[in-house]
């Protein structure tokens, strides 16, 4: 009895990276072959189509044996049994650990859980991404989620020291785990127009300025968990909208500053003390785990709608932050009293980030200047007055700003539809 064998002998392991691509996307060795051969691979060349199948299924093989490894990437650098020179180590790494925006925006925030894991044929179906390659990249959320559990010190130092990714992968991977840890909610429709990188960018920002790490550089805590003493002292800032001759005299210098400065300096006016009410309301119940996770939903329907409802443009948003953050800082309660400095820094922090994130949320809107430059690049918009801030995106601000819900804000401002 005969039997034939297909022999591949060598030093450096083999490793096509299309290859790579079709496992980690899910392929069977069949539509691999089938991928392959429509693009040509077998074009000016000699070997069969039974050829192809023999080296993808090597291949596959291959890769199934180093998966075990990519679970545990230092072990890839110290094993011996692949020769894999290190730039081809730090490929493997970085794309099995890769992820589908599309798919990472259906889970995100979610628990990572068997629960979220059973419904994963439906993400699939949705997305349109394999059940396989589905399943891959949220195993990697959980594997990651695991090993920094329990770890002290920046969450993003952690993710790329333990698993070896790039630097920008470990910033979205720290993402991913800051939003499962607080549970933040991303799925509801008024925040679809948001994409993974608009929240990864908030989630940036509030683990560099809203986390006990952030508050306190002494402190190695991990920074995922927010500062519950920061989120407490915010609920002082309550005073800004419950005392009504505060309330009427930070609206007056608000007021003085925009007038003639914007066309919809009449609305600004007339919102301003609901506006007002639904910031600080906002930062005022932080404290309660749910109102944590319905954060951006909060800053939607409080504060951005009703500024898109106004025909607020970006830069309409820009001013109105700036001035409602700078006129609160000369009010006399604040101004004469000791006692609201501390509770100024908080909301300089907070407001600062609102109005980050609220110009980028409007952009997303669609709430930009008419014109073509306004509608190419959605980001920007020319200022009312050439002292005025001139609202770019957000990753373009000044990190030596502290982040509070006016980044947040900027960030959502960006792709929302055209309204006319």
């Amino acid at each position: 009895m005969s039997v034939e064998l297909d022999v591949f002998v060598g030093n450096t392991t083999i490793m096509d990276q299309e290859v790579y691509q079709l496992w980690l996307s899910g392929y069977t060795v069949g539509d691999a072959v089938k991928v392959r051969m429509d693009g040509g691979v077998l074009d000016g060349c000699d070997a069969s189509a039974e050829v192809l199948r023999s080296d993808t299924m090597d291949q596959f093989r291959t890769f199934q044996m180093c998966e075990r490894l990519l679970h545990n990437p230092a072990k890839l650098a110290n094993q011996l049994l692949f020769q894999i020179p290190p730039d081809r180590q730090a490929m493997l790494i970085d794309r099995y650990y890769a992820f589908d925006d599309a798919f990472v925006r259906e889970v995100l925030g979610k628990k990572l859980s068997k629960g979220t894991k059973k419904d994963l044929d439906d993400v699939s179906s949705k997305t349109g991404i394999l059940l396989k390659s589905c399943r891959r990249q949220f195993d990697n959320f959980k594997r990651v989620f695991k090993v920094v559990e329990e770890l002290k010190g920046p969450l993003v130092e952690n993710i790329r020291q333990h698993l070896l990714l790039s630097d920008r992968l470990a910033r979205d991977y720290a993402a991913i785990v800051f939003f499962a840890n607080h549970r933040f909610e991303t799925g509801k429709k008024k925040l679809q127009y948001l994409t993974f990188q608009d929240f990864a960018f908030c989630a940036g920002e509030l683990i560099s300025h809203w986390t006990v790490g952030a508050m306190d550089n002494q402190l190695e805590d991990m920074d995922v968990d927010l500062d519950k003493e920061f989120l407490q002292d915010l609920k002082e800032l309550k005073v800004l909208i419950t005392d009504k001759d505060l309330l009427d005299q930070h609206k007056s210098l608000v007021c003085t500053a925009l007038r003639s400065k914007t066309k919809v300096f009449a609305e600004m006016e007339a919102s301003f003390k609901n506006l007002s009410r639904g910031l600080i309301n906002i930062a005022a119940k932080l404290t309660n785990t749910k109102d944590v996770r319905d954060l951006f939903i909060d800053l939607v329907e409080k504060f951005i709608e009703p500024c898109r409802s106004d025909r607020w443009v970006t830069i309409d948003v820009n001013l109105y932050l700036t001035h409602y953050i700078n006129s609160a800082h000369i009010l006399d309660t604040f101004k004469h009293q000791a006692v609201w400095n501390s509770l100024w820094d908080e909301l300089f922090k907070m407001l600062t980030d609102i109005q980050h994130v609220t110009v980028c949320f409007l952009v997303k809107m669609g709430m930009v200047a008419s014109g073509a430059s306004a509608a190419a690049e959605g980001t920007r918009a020319t200022a009312a007055s050439s002292e005025e801030p001139v609202p770019v995106h957000p990753t373009q601000f000044t990190t030596s700003i502290s982040f509070s819900f006016r980044d947040m804000l900027n960030v959502g401002c960006r792709a929302w539809p055209h309204s006319g």
